[in-house]
């Protein structure tokens, strides 16, 4: 389908969000497979796969045991079209989001990212200091919650198998290494649904731990004040259930 961009989308147990992530999708790309690579789902994530492709013959499953890398390098093999998204499963697209995109869409521009905002955060004051930390972590390590990338700089990509967490440095590396810039947008965006595992404690400390474990130290050392702001948003949300 011509002017039609592929979407990569990992699943794993995602029914929580999936309806409204694949609906936006659909409502707001000109969607022309969606690739799913699927890590063996035991709730309804299939099922509402296959609802979809009834309805719109274009979802293609694939499945993977690996990790968020394998998973991504076996999405990639797939993509057909001159541009492709990755979208996780857990954000629902901004109105209009690929027409917003396009304006990034420049010859020296290899990627665009539309910047996540969590569904929990209300409060303007929250959201305006928000929003800057987290432009500052894309522009570190980059990030796949919705993002559009030009599929020939990554044919020949080959993420290393261990990266479950920074495969999305991995990924952004790649692509300025070409040359290319990769953009941070405001607009478009996503709201991304976080789980709620994330918004305690020992779930916010963990995934900062699972960061040091794989991370360079020079990218760790970059990403601390966002994990400072990150985890203390946590225990924000915690004390005011």
């Amino acid at each position: 389908m011509a002017g039609s961009v592929d979407v990569v989308l990992l699943t794993k147990d995602s029914e929580r969000v999936l309806n409204l992530c694949l609906k936006s999708i659909y409502d707001n790309v000109p969607v022309g497979q969606l690739i799913v690579v699927d890590g063996y789902s035991q709730d309804k994530t299939l099922e509402i796969l296959r609802q979809y492709n009834d309805k719109h013959h274009n979802v293609k499953v694939l499945f993977d045991k690996g990790t968020r890398a394998t998973a991504r390098q076996k999405g990639i093999s797939q993509v057909q079209t001159e541009w492709f998204m990755f979208v996780d499963s857990d954000v629902v697209l901004c109105k209009d989001w690929y027409r917003k995109a396009q304006k990034c869409m420049q010859d020296d521009v290899g990627a665009v990212w539309g910047i996540e905002v969590w569904s929990t955060i209300k409060n303007p004051n929250t959201l305006k200091l928000f929003l800057p930390i987290t432009r500052k972590i894309f522009d570190v390590r980059g990030g796949t919650h919705d993002t559009l990338i030009r599929t020939d700089l990554i044919r020949d990509i080959r993420i290393p198998e261990g990266l479950h967490v920074f495969e999305d440095a991995y990924i952004k590396d790649w692509i300025t290494s070409k040359g290319y810039r990769v953009t941070a947008c405001y607009s478009p965006f996503c709201i991304h649904y976080r789980p709620q595992s994330v918004w305690t404690l020992r779930g916010s400390l963990g995934l900062v731990a699972e960061s040091f474990k794989i991370g360079s130290p020079s990218l760790i050392s970059r990403l601390l004040l966002a994990y400072g702001f990150y985890t203390a948003y946590s225990v924000y949300q915690l004390l005011n259930k």
